[in-house]
C-alpha cells in the first residue's frame, strides 16, 4: 500500500490514523521514543530541545501526512522532518546571536552599555517573552520601522507600539535602568 504505516500486523496510511484515536495512540507511543532518541542525540543530550523538536516533529508530519509516500519506514520520514526541524533550530539561534553580536560589537552612538555589558545584555533579552525580544530586535537591531515590526508580528501598527513600549519598560526593568532603549 503506498503511502502505508505499520501498526501491528495491519497496514494503513497516516492519513487513516489521524482519523482514527486509538491507532493513532498505538502508533504515537511506538514512534515516539525512536524520534526522540534520534534527536537527543543531536541537540547535544539536552532533554527539554529533544521533546521540543519532537513535539514539532510530529505535528509538522500530521499537517503534511499526504506527503509521506511510504518509500520508507514512517520513523525514518519522521526523523528527516526532525533533522530538518533541528537545523531550523540551529539557524534561528545563529541569527539571534549575530543579532546580539552586532549589539555587541557596533553599539550605535544611543547605546549606553559597554562590551563588558554584552553578556548581561543577551541575558536580558533571552529572558524577554519572545514577542517583546523579537520587537526590541526587530527595532534596535534591524533598525525596521514599527509598520514593517507590526507586519512581521501579525499586529496592527498600534499594538506594535504598545508592545514595543512593553518591550522597552521589561527590558530597562530587568537591565536595572541603565539604557535609552
Amino acid at each position: 500500500m503506498n503511502g502505508g504505516v505499520a501498526l501491528g500486523a495491519e497496514r494503513t496510511t497516516l492519513a487513516e490514523l489521524v482519523r482514527d484515536e486509538a491507532a493513532f495512540r498505538t502508533w504515537y507511543d511506538r514512534a515516539l521514543p525512536r524520534v526522540f532518541r534520534f534527536l537527543l542525540a543531536r541537540c547535544g543530550g539536552d532533554p527539554t530541545l529533544a521533546e521540543e523538536l519532537t513535539q514539532q516533529t510530529f505535528l509538522e508530519a500530521i499537517r503534511h501526512r499526504d506527503q509521506f509516500e511510504g518509500r520508507s519506514d514512517v520513523v525514518t520520514w519522521l526523523c528527516a522532518i526532525g533533522r530538518r526541524k533541528l537545523a531550523d533550530h540551529h539557524r534561528r539561534r545563529q541569527r539571534e546571536e549575530r543579532r546580539v553580536r552586532q549589539l555587541e560589537v557596533a553599539p550605535g552612538p544611543e547605546a549606553a552599555w559597554h562590551l563588558e555589558d554584552a553578556a548581561e545584555v543577551r541575558a536580558v533579552l533571552d529572558s524577554l517573552p519572545p514577542d517583546q525580544r523579537l520587537a526590541l530586535i526587530y527595532r534596535y537591531l534591524d533598525q525596521l520601522p514599527v509598520a514593517d515590526i507590526a507586519r512581521l508580528l501579525g499586529r496592527s501598527e498600534s499594538a506594535a507600539q504598545s508592545l514595543l513600549a512593553r518591550a522597552r519598560d521589561t527590558f530597562r526593568a530587568a537591565y536595572g535602568g541603565r539604557t535609552d532603549a
